[in-house]
């Protein structure tokens, strides 16, 4: 009997005499979220499932599709999203602060510094995303078609067009998106465009920040 009374009872915590407490839907995509980085830095794309995902972010696959379509999108999100969301601490943190042009070029040295140093940390799922994207359901879709990179391009256009005092002389649309590609490119490629020898990594991250900000200045 006790068998029995134990294996009718719920799992997880109960609310509200006796019904599971019901889940917003931000919670429901935050979970899903950090279940599927820890699930990808651990097994990689190919090696996760979204059953494995699902199961660790305690919610069903077809919540899980519900709100992010297919693997790859989610895993699009895991990568993008974050980079999106500092993005925007950085410009909450020091666009208010800005004054002078020396000051914007020390801002924009600093963040390619931490896009650098972003980009470094998550190359392996960088470069599966490469993949996930290329072979998910046999078309390339491009990174254009997630919201939280679209975002960061927004951002950061925003921010040049606000910044210039005269008509620019390359889009500010289509400069962030050549060095966020400049930055990506120079960090995913590292070992083929900079063998042993030619530069340490400190010129190197010197190198790519004085490139980003050249191009920045031509808008100035």
């Amino acid at each position: 009997m006790k068998r029995l009374v134990r294996r009718a009872l719920p799992k997880g915590p109960l609310r509200d005499g006796g019904r599971r407490k019901r889940r917003s839907t931000v919670d429901i995509v935050n979970r899903i979220v950090q279940a599927a980085r820890s699930e990808f830095q651990q097994s990689g794309f190919a090696g996760t499932t979204t059953a494995q995902i699902a199961r660790k972010a305690d919610v069903t696959e077809a919540q899980l599709f519900q709100y992010f379509g297919s693997k790859a999108n989610l895993f699009r999100e895991t990568i993008f999203k974050p980079l999106d969301e500092q993005l925007r601490q950085f410009i909450e943190s020091h666009i208010p602060q800005l004054g002078e042009t020396a000051n914007f070029a020390e801002m924009a040295r600093l963040y390619t510094s931490e896009l650098q140093r972003f980009i470094r940390d998550n190359s392996e799922m960088l470069t599966s995303l490469v993949v996930a994207q290329t072979y998910d359901d046999g078309n390339a879709h491009g990174v254009a078609r997630i919201n939280s990179l679209s975002a960061y391009f927004d951002r950061g256009a925003a921010t040049m067009t606000a910044r210039a005092r005269t008509k620019p002389k390359v889009d500010p649309q289509l400069m962030v998106r050549v060095s966020f590609a400049a930055v990506l490119g120079c960090i995913m490629f590292k070992e083929w465009i900079f063998p042993r020898g030619v530069a340490d990594q400190e010129q190197i991250t010197a190198a790519i920040n004085d490139f980003v900000l050249e191009g920045i200045g031509a808008n100035s």
